[in-house]
């Protein structure tokens, strides 16, 4: 007579998770630590705390294969499961250094976990490489790995296991990376070196653009400072153009100013010449004659001795008293008109020409 067991797994909405807390409770409860280990390529150690979902067959096939080798859930998880996700993290550290895996390559890591529990182990080649320890600056010798590759894809060391049984796992996540105390140590350096080297780099862009900013400024000043220039000296050569246009107006004004004198005596003279051709300078001779009339009888009338001798011995006949006084200022006349060349006959015009 056979007996037969019925063992239950639960559907896809379980998650690797929640399956493990038995085995993790199991672990905590014999003081093991949870967390899984990985190594670095630089020789870094750190501590992994994630979860991973899977979905489990419903095939018959594949669930007699999982319950021949396994025979119940929690052996699933703690046999199969943690394996295969132990050993896809700690064969991920060689691809990365422990501050490329805070940093850069984050991201990477958990491409190349997932992709090492889906799929299977990769195939590697290892090789010495000499890298400078970005703390110290000393050179050191590093192993790193290079996945082979066929036509593009990863070659697997060796096949995947949870898909050999029907087993799907997604959703692999890092809850968190815990680095030994020395790689921590590290890791804050180089991370307070970085902040130094970016804060130098930010002056030195900050120095160069002060640099330009003050060179473009001295530029931007040189040019204000000749435009300036440029505006002083239209300034002052439309003022020399002003003040040379007021000084050929001046010119010019003083030219026609002269040209008009000349003329005016060119017209004077030539009415004055008309005039005396006219009528001989009768007037002004006549006002000459009369200027020197004035005078002598001013002299005359002014004169205080005797016009005529005290005694006259015998005398001409038929002559007036005085009359030698008189015949001398008729002599005067007669040699003035004679000088103005006037004629004081009773001819006139006719006889009043110019002296030749």
């Amino acid at each position: 007579m056979y007996t037969f067991t019925c063992t239950e797994y639960k559907d896809m909405e379980q998650s690797a998770e929640q399956k493990a807390r038995g085995s993790a409770s199991h672990r905590e409860c014999s003081g093991q630590d949870t967390r899984i280990k990985i190594r670095f390529n630089e020789g870094g150690h750190g501590l992994i705390n994630g979860s991973i979902q899977f979905d489990m067959p419903l095939d018959a096939e594949n669930l007699t294969k999982i319950q021949s080798k396994f025979g119940s859930e929690e052996a699933i998880v703690r046999q199969l499961i943690h394996t295969v996700v132990d050993k896809s993290i700690y064969m991920s550290g060689p691809h990365m250094s422990s501050r490329e895996s805070f940093a850069e390559k984050r991201t990477d890591l958990v491409r190349i976990v997932e992709d090492q529990i889906e799929n299977g182990i990769y195939a590697t080649l290892q090789k010495e490489a000499k890298v400078k320890d970005p703390i110290t600056g000393v050179e050191k010798t590093v192993t790193q790995v290079e996945i082979i590759t066929k036509d593009g894809k990863p070659q697997r060391q060796e096949a995947a296991q949870l898909t050999a049984f029907g087993i799907r796992p997604f959703n692999f996540t890092i809850k968190s990376l815990d680095y030994y105390e020395d790689v921590e140590r590290q890791i804050q350096q180089q991370q307070q070196l970085n902040m130094e080297v970016q804060i130098s780099i930010a002056e030195a862009k900050k120095a160069e653009q002060r640099a330009i900013t003050v060179a473009e400024q001295g530029k931007a000043n040189a040019a204000q400072a000749k435009w300036e220039q440029e505006v002083e000296k239209a300034k002052a050569v439309t003022k020399a153009e002003q003040e040379l246009e007021v000084a050929r107006l001046n010119a010019q004004a003083a030219e026609q100013f002269k040209r008009a004198e000349i003329l005016r005596g060119e017209g004077e003279g030539t009415r004055k010449r008309l005039v005396m051709q006219a009528d001989g300078g009768l007037q002004a001779k006549l006002e000459a004659i009369k200027e020197i009339n004035k005078y002598y009888a001013d002299a005359i009338k002014d004169y205080k001795g005797a016009w005529v001798p005290q005694i006259v011995m015998g005398g001409e006949v038929g002559r007036a008293p005085g009359g030698a006084a008189n015949d001398f200022i008729d002599l005067l006349k007669v040699k003035a008109a004679r000088d103005m060349a006037v004629d004081m006959s009773i001819a006139g015009r006719e006889q009043t020409k110019p002296k030749q």
